[in-house]
């Protein structure tokens, strides 16, 4: 078993590579039901917003989890990605099948979401989950939801647990930056800064989406699931919005570990060249709850949600959010 209030590196997790165990898709898993809702942000903002779990609502309400993707992908190609014949990529559907009734959302210039002359910041990213914290509050009746955010997502879920304590429970960061001290890539990011100050939208191609899994290590995630994912998100334009590079790069820190009171697992990969660890322990070290965990996948790298380590993930988030 996996103990809280320690650094934990992950060094053997047995077999999860080859089962799914109780996380994954079985030969008879209960039919998940799923529903998209819009929220309005602000007048002509409209937010897209994704909700799955097993069996329709009613009777007594499960736990919410709610996911939040990062700077480049928006929320369903992230934690929905679908490939023909396959049902072990959709964290949606492992942790539906948990017993979370699972969210997600395009956060504004993302997705389905209103393309807006905005940057999607941070301090944006924080907006749009207080509007979607509060239409989950209402279909749910839940009003504490558990957090998940991948890379700049985790930083929108830091962001959010500070200005709204009361409506978070569990909080997984992965992938999160602290300072960005020690990051080889935000060191090169941060040469595009001017550019990330006068643009409030960068460009993104199959290349830059595909480098998502591979800048860092090779290898560490199938190329069939590289490919659907690039499929999945490149519909949705050539460019994204440059607010979370430039939050990244030049404004740093925007989450402030004492101000962080819920209870936080820290997840990274052994080659994510994101964060260094000297500035991920800084942080975790500087939170005030004792109820925390820091864990190091071995073999995985920047993303772990659909990589070939995201087994030892799943086992690990899940045992965290049971708590």
């Amino acid at each position: 078993m996996l103990h809280r209030r320690t650094l934990l590196q992950v060094a053997a997790l047995g077999g999860l590579a080859s089962s799914l165990d109780s996380q994954g898709a079985k030969a008879e898993e209960p039919a998940i039901w799923s529903a998209e809702y819009s929220a309005t942000k602000a007048p002509g903002v409209e937010l897209a917003i994704y909700r799955k779990r097993v069996g329709p609502p009613g009777g007594k309400p499960l736990p919410v989890l709610f996911f939040v993707h990062g700077s480049s992908a928006s929320g369903r190609p992230t934690y929905d990605l679908t490939i023909p014949g396959r049902d072990d990529i959709s964290m949606m559907n492992v942790a539906a099948r948990w017993g979370y009734d699972v969210w997600t959302m395009d956060h504004e210039g993302y997705g389905k979401s209103t393309r807006t002359s905005g940057n999607s910041d941070i301090a944006s990213g924080v907006a749009d989950l207080t509007v979607a914290g509060d239409l989950v509050r209402r279909e749910t009746g839940q009003e504490r939801m558990h957090m998940m955010g991948e890379s700049s997502g985790a930083l929108r879920v830091g962001a959010y647990a500070m200005a709204r304590p009361d409506r978070v429970g569990r909080l997984v960061l992965q992938a999160f930056t602290y300072t960005g001290q020690g990051s080889g890539t935000l060191s090169k990011r941060a040469e595009q800064a001017e550019y990330f100050r006068s643009h409030n939208r960068r460009p993104r191609d199959a290349g830059m989406l595909g480098s998502i899994f591979t800048r860092d290590k090779p290898g560490t995630t199938d190329q069939d699931v590289i490919d659907a994912f690039i499929k999945a998100e490149l519909p949705f334009g050539d460019s994204v919005p440059a607010g979370t590079y430039l939050d990244m790069t030049v404004n740093l820190p925007v989450v402030h570990p004492d101000r962080v009171t819920a209870p936080v697992l820290m997840i990274s990969g052994q080659y994510d060249g994101i964060a260094s660890m000297d500035d991920i322990c800084d942080f975790f070290k500087k939170l005030p709850n004792g109820d925390k965990q820091l864990t190091i996948i071995p073999g995985a790298a920047h993303t772990l949600v659909s990589s070939k380590q995201r087994f030892a993930f799943w086992r690990v988030m899940k045992s965290w959010l049971e708590g």
